[in-house]
């Protein structure tokens, strides 16, 4: 938990008094021109927060002879926000950096290992969290000291020159000037920020006694939910921290002024004292230059522009509920004091420091932004049981799992587990799930992933091997490819189809071998067209273009091609679209008589069906075509049709693209719309995928970056869905299912890299039961081989003495 309000100290409009205006005068003489060696010797810092000032210190130990000067231009016992948390990694790399400053922070800190998390009346505890927190004042005044010590000059109250000058006086410039620096604003076009605003309020506070744990409180109030984040920072001081959505702020009137002309701040300390008194034991809040706002994220492409560098909030933001704003921003300081030492010239040192930090920040980001999220979608998990609840929320970020949490708290995890349902000594991912007349033995599903070595869609060996070898492997669920209802619907001339009867007895043999050789493993046909991208090579050859000879014409929602070089497809007509829901159906038959145990319908990724879900794809002017509603109306004749053939007690699943990743394109709304309407005609669960609709999207990669839009259809719809993307760890799947985000994980990579993945994954956490079940000629390979030691790498950052 970050405790510290981010705050700009050069970036605040107005206040334009004589230090500018001597700013500017500074600006037209240049009294110590820059001495431009491979290790800077002449260093503005512009900003005194933590990183600045922490920056300061390092380059100054390290290189007494430097000269150092930072501007800060509020005084010097001013400060914003109250307590800051620090991990025990960040505080690592401090104690190996500067051990005066590691040894004045343990004078200081206060430690706690417990989470409560309170609602409706009821608190769960999670131990074994280990945290260090102290007041944001002291930690400044320790920097402050320490800077002082080492000769670093310090200048408070003073407005800094404008980075121009200082780039040209000095050898090297670090920005620290929080979120609304001026120094990025300055070169906005090398550094090019782009700046996220979110949909929650928050208001930071504070509470003269000390929490005996970090604290999460929900209130449900007649205008809606807030939420109280509180942890001590000192023996008789706590943060405290109200946020709430945007529309629940402006209800419960905390943006109506009483006699001022912007937010009365002390009528709202003094209100959300009474909201959550309970948290609070009847006691009052305080401010301190407190102020109602929302938290921006901050990304820049570049860090660095010449000599002038971009350190804390200044480069990158992450938002407050997983603490990493001043972490952050001090793990800054120590990557780009090494890299300066490290590297023979200035140009190289900041390279380095980018390329290392930029991952580092990134995956953070990511985290975070998955925590804000969560907290802005907090209403949809209400309802959920006690302690999944709290489950729910200590995983939100995805940095805290199922097995950490096993680690850190057995006793709270065992009871999440037995609330749950999972059977004794039994994973979650190991716990057995029904969907209509089936029940599969586990959560694990092979994803559908295309293998393009068919011949006239015809599956050989290979599809044998490959879809056999993954049954064997251990998964509840082993889907197969995308399997075209005909020759045009196919994407490549290497897919496979069931169209003839030789495809469906290719596709007989593969279930008759699952079915005999992996008792217990369900395997299911996934249905669809390509619409507009077919016609194109095999995947190795050059994924999505055009085949150089033998091209078969396209159909689609609409004539839009899928990129620049791509084939134009013709509109379809009424009298196509009723011939192409007929091989949808007449392929469901044969699907059936193969004796596939169930069906999806492919209405992702931007082939046939996806496109008329799409506004991007479909520009129809008939009644297929327009609002929502009307999108939906063919891809629904589709799966009523298919429905009808496929025997009643198999389930269907619908595949769906929950966004776009494009402009004007489908939103997370439209896909819990267009959920409902699947589900509302019969659909058992839907499989919740993203994008591949349109070739300029631009996706937010990251680990199971797909799974947010699968935990709020579930939420929305109350119908079970499949999680797909990027989900890696048999410890991600425990930890999403048991959070209540998914009924099933989708994987496909994992399963490319090692088709006994769930095997294997039993294994590894010592599961022996029947949610996985080893082939008699595999059992020898039951249990986990040893492996040699490995040490630890040592710290990364040490500057020496």
């Amino acid at each position: 938990m970050e405790g510290t309000v981010t705050v700009s100290t050069q970036g605040a409009r107005g206040g334009i008094d004589l230090r500018l205006r001597r700013g500017a005068r500074q600006a037209t003489t240049h009294p110590y021109p820059p001495t431009n060696p491979s290790h800077p010797h002449r260093i503005a810092i512009i900003g005194g927060g933590p990183g600045g000032l922490y920056a300061a210190a390092l380059l100054k130990r390290r290189r007494p002879d430097r000269e150092i000067t930072l501007w800060e231009r509020n005084a010097p016992d001013d400060t914003f926000g109250f307590g800051v948390v620090l991990s025990d990694e960040t505080l690592g790399g401090i104690e190996h950096a500067d051990p005066v400053v590691y040894e004045a922070l343990q004078q200081h800190f206060t430690r706690w290992d417990d989470i409560d998390i309170v609602h409706r009346n009821i608190r769960h505890t999670s131990g074994g969290h280990g945290f260090a927190a102290l007041g944001r004042r002291r930690l400044l005044e320790i920097l402050h000291a320490r800077c002082r010590s080492l000769g670093v000059e310090l200048r408070f109250r003073t407005q800094a020159p404008s980075p121009a000058w200082l780039a040209e006086t000095y050898d090297l410039v670090i920005a620290a000037d929080g979120v609304n620096s001026a120094t990025r604003e300055a070169y906005a076009q090398e550094f090019r920020p782009r700046l996220t605003t979110h949909r929650c309020r928050y208001l930071w506070l504070a509470a003269d006694f000390a929490f005996d744990a970090f604290r999460f409180e929900i209130a449900e109030t007649e205008h809606g939910v807030m939420q109280l984040h509180g942890y001590p920072y000192s023996a008789d001081a706590s943060t405290v921290i109200v946020e709430m959505r945007e529309e629940v702020w402006r209800a419960a009137g905390f943006n109506e002024p009483t006699n001022e002309p912007t937010v009365d701040v002390p009528a709202s300390v003094e209100r959300c004292a009474k909201i959550f008194a309970d948290a609070l034991g009847g006691r009052p809040l305080r401010a301190n230059k407190s102020a109602w706002t929302t938290f921006r994220t901050v990304v820049n492409d570049r860090w660095s522009h010449g000599n002038v560098v971009l350190l804390g909030d200044a480069a990158h933001t992450a938002h407050f509920s997983i603490g990493s704003g001043t972490k952050l921003a001090v793990e800054d300081a120590l990557a780009l004091a090494a890299c300066l030492e490290e590297r023979p010239t200035l140009a190289k040192a900041l390279a380095a420091y980018e390329e290392e930090r930029r991952p580092v920040v990134a995956s953070t980001q990511r985290a975070a932004r998955a925590s804000l999220e969560w907290f802005e979608n907090l209403p949809l998990y209400l309802d959920q049981p006690p302690r999944q609840f709290a489950f729910n929320l200590l995983t939100r970020s995805r940095r805290v799992t199922h097995d950490n949490l096993r680690l850190r708290d057995p006793h709270f995890t065992a009871a999440v587990e037995r609330e749950f349902g999972c059977p004794p000594d039994t994973p979650p991912m190991f716990t057995p799930f029904r969907l209509r007349g089936l029940t599969l033995r586990n959560r694990v599903v092979v994803s559908p992933m295309d293998m393009y070595s068919a011949t006239d869609g015809i599956p050989g060996d290979f599809h044998l091997v490959h879809l056999g070898a993954r049954a064997l492997g251990g998964a509840g669920l082993v889907m197969s490819e995308m399997v075209c209802v005909s020759a045009e619907g196919r994407i490549t001339p290497g897919c496979t189809g069931l169209y003839t009867d030789r495809q469906t007895e290719a596709w007989q043999r593969i279930a008759a071998f699952v079915h005999s050789q992996a008792p217990g493993t369900a395997l299911g046909i996934q249905l669809g067209h390509s619409g507009r991208k077919g016609s194109t090579k095999l995947m190795w050859e050059g994924i999505d273009e055009p085949l150089e000879k033998g091209n078969w014409p396209l159909a689609a929602a609409s004539p839009i091609p899928y990129g620049p070089g791509s084939q134009t497809p013709h509109e379809l007509t009424h009298t196509q679209l009723t011939l192409i829901r007929d091989q949808f159906t007449a392929a469901a038959r044969r699907a059936a008589a193969a004796d596939f145990d169930l069906l999806e319908l492919h209405c992702a990724h931007g082939y046939l069906l996806s496109g008329f879900l799409s506004p991007l794809t479909n520009h129809r002017t008939d009644g297929y075509g327009g609002p929502l509603t009307a999108r939906l109306r063919f891809p629904l004749e589709v799966f009523d049709a298919v429905r009808e053939v496929w025997p009643d007690d198999r389930p269907m699943t619908v595949r769906i693209s929950a966004t776009d990743w494009a402009d004007g394109g489908t939103t997370a709304e439209d896909a819990v719309a267009i959920a409902r309407a699947f589900v509302a005609h019969g659909a058992d669960a839907m499989d919740v995928s993203t994008g591949q609709v349109v070739s300029d999207e631009r996706p937010e990669y990251g680990r199971s970056y797909q799974t947010p839009f699968a935990d709020r259809i579930r939420h929305e719809t109350g119908a079970p869905v499949i999680a797909v993307g990027a989900i890696s760890s048999w410890d991600d799947v425990n930890s999403l299912i048991l959070a209540g985000r998914t009924d099933l994980c989708a994987l496909a990579r994992p399963h490319l890299y090692d088709p006994n993945w769930t095997l294997h994954a039993a294994a590894e956490q010592g599961y022996e039961g029947p949610g996985v079940v080893w082939p008699m000629p595999y059992r020898a390979g039951g249990r986990r081989p040893r492996t040699g030691r490995t040490d630890a790498p040592k710290p990364r950052l040490t500057l020496g003495s």
